[in-house]
């Protein structure tokens, strides 16, 4: 469930606000969620004596129903004083949202490290796999965040997906992508392009193809939704071309898109920094063997 606190008010704590705001919960049952890790921010579990922050989201995880938990651990790709980057695996949501607040990337993170503070620099969608960038030391997220909102991060990704013969490769895709709030699913429409994409064929086998992409853009959805557009969805896609429900229960069929590489200076320090996953995408790995550009020497589970 999440709330959204008001613009202002006299609460000088989380737990006063809750109180009131929930008059059908005992106090003393607020103050347990909040010492139980059950109530989030974006930056992890609040506690008891958690400020009044106005205008911002939390989400309770409430005792019923129970979250499903996504049985793939994160990968610890490099970690430092100021950085952690791992590798998230399929089915697992970055941050709290929606359905998903324990069994998120920030959360197990946070508990298993003993990194009370950590927080995202970006986010990576709940069923792609691969890098994710987080600031261990607070009072440098702003920095980190401003390299992702300002582009100036180079981001590669993988993708396993249809494969067309008659298309011509490499190609810059560009499109005009909207999101509207409370729809699940992205579209594209005429207009002044706002997304692009370059797409790149490393490979084809028999009907699939193995693509390399660099986003210039940021948009929701948008590898998805351009190579769908080009008429090679990405495989196990359940949103484009057409939308498909899976239960969450369900992770027999990940979808086949990596985040690679992540590649920027460093605004501490100003060194060159790049990161890659060790991850792979099983689809190609399980029906032809290792990636097209080499590969890496640790695999990733099995789904």
């Amino acid at each position: 469930m999440r709330l959204r606190t008001p613009d202002s008010g006299p609460w000088s704590t989380l737990r006063e606000h809750l109180v009131e705001r929930l008059p059908r919960v005992a106090p003393e049952r607020v103050a347990e969620m909040l010492a139980e890790g059950r109530i989030v921010d974006e930056s992890g579990p609040l506690t008891v004596d958690s400020p009044f922050v106005p205008a911002s989201f939390v989400w309770f995880h409430r005792d019923l129903p129970q979250e499903v938990p996504v049985p793939f651990e994160i990968g610890i790709v490099h970690r430092d004083a100021d950085l952690l980057v791992v590798d998230k695996p399929h089915f697992l949501a970055t941050i709290p949202r929606g359905r998903h607040v324990l069994e998120t990337a920030l959360v197990r993170l946070r508990r298993e490290l003993d990194l009370p503070l950590l927080a995202p620099a970006h986010r990576l969608d709940r069923v792609t796999a691969g890098l994710v960038l987080f600031v261990v030391r607070p009072e440098l997220r702003g920095r980190y965040q401003t390299l992702f909102r300002d582009r100036r991060v180079e981001k590669t990704y993988e993708a396993v997906a249809g494969y067309r013969p008659d298309l011509e490769l490499p190609c810059t895709v560009r499109s005009r992508i909207v999101k509207e709030r409370g729809v699940i699913r992205a579209y594209e429409e005429p207009g002044e392009p706002n997304a692009e994409t370059t797409v790149e064929l490393l490979a084809h086998h028999g009907d699939r193809g193995y693509y390399r992409l660099h986003p210039h853009t940021g948009r929701t959805h948008q590898l998805r939704l351009h190579l769908a557009g080009l008429g090679v969805p990405i495989l196990h896609d359940d949103f484009y071309p057409e939308l498909h429900e899976t239960p969450l229960d369900d992770f027999t069929a990940p979808l086949q898109l990596l985040a690679r590489r992540l590649a920027f200076t460093d605004p501490v320090s100003g060194e060159p920094r790049r990161f890659e996953s060790g991850l792979r995408l099983a689809a190609w790995t399980d029906a032809v063997g290792d990636e097209p550009n080499g590969g890496v020497s640790r695999s990733p589970p099995r789904f």
